[in-house]
């Protein structure tokens, strides 16, 4: 899969984020923004997109907002805390784009990606501790929502606002103990598994599910023989 990262103000290529998502497989495309010409950084952002066509477009803070204002219509977005009402004109984005903020953001308010959100439609996450959105669980919710599907059905199982938490539990059926798992958004809103209890170490078949008001249910199974 192929992205273009659009880096935020003051920053430069090569960051946790990109970084991130090459450890994991993924082509990036991370050039240098101009900081001081909105324009001038846009037309490198449409350059390249034209170059490289990139399934995914990624854009941070500032380079959300390029995000939004390129011409880019077979790309998905995935936008990280964007930046939209301090660049560019656009204020909605296609319907199947993903949108990560953390309510702790002391740069760029929450509820801007709330009010992008609601009225384009689009699906926004809750995560995070900050505005750079560089800690592990943030990071692989910005990898999970670049190789998601970019068809809107891949969305269809969570609302467009979801609280995600970071671990689970779920009582062996073998020995009655609560186990403690963490929740590992990459594989998605329905997930099944098999895993080994560590207390008793009976195989338990795992059925995880995240419903559309971002509830989270694990339940467990024995694994037949």
């Amino acid at each position: 899969m192929k992205v273009l990262f659009l880096h935020g103000w003051h920053s430069v290529p090569g960051g946790v984020k990109p970084t991130h998502l090459v450890r994991n497989g993924l082509e990036v495309i991370n050039p240098k923004l101009d900081d001081d010409d909105f324009e001038q950084a846009l037309r490198t952002a449409q350059a390249c997109y034209q170059e490289h066509h990139p399934e995914v477009i990624v854009g941070s803070s500032r380079g959300g907002a390029l995000a939004m204002n390129i011409k880019a219509p077979k790309a998905k977005l995935v936008l990280l805390c964007p930046a939209w009402k301090n660049w560019g004109r656009a204020n909605r984005v296609k319907s199947n784009t993903i949108i990560l903020h953390s309510r702790l953001d002391d740069v760029i308010p929450y509820q801007d990606s709330e009010e992008l959100a609601r009225e384009s439609q689009a699906t926004l996450l809750e995560v995070g501790h900050d505005h750079r959105l560089a800690d592990e669980q943030s990071l692989e919710v910005l990898l999970w929502a670049c190789k998601l599907p970019a068809s809107t059905d891949g969305l269809s199982e969570i609302d467009q606002q979801v609280p995600l938490n970071e671990e689970a539990c779920y009582l062996c059926d073998s020995c009655g103990e609560e186990i403690v798992i963490p929740l590992d958004l990459t594989q998605g809103a329905s997930q099944t598994y098999v895993e080994d209890c560590p207390v008793c170490c009976h195989a338990n078949i795992i059925h995880v599910q995240v419903d559309v008001r971002g509830n989270l249910s694990v339940t467990a199974e024995p694994e037949q023989d």
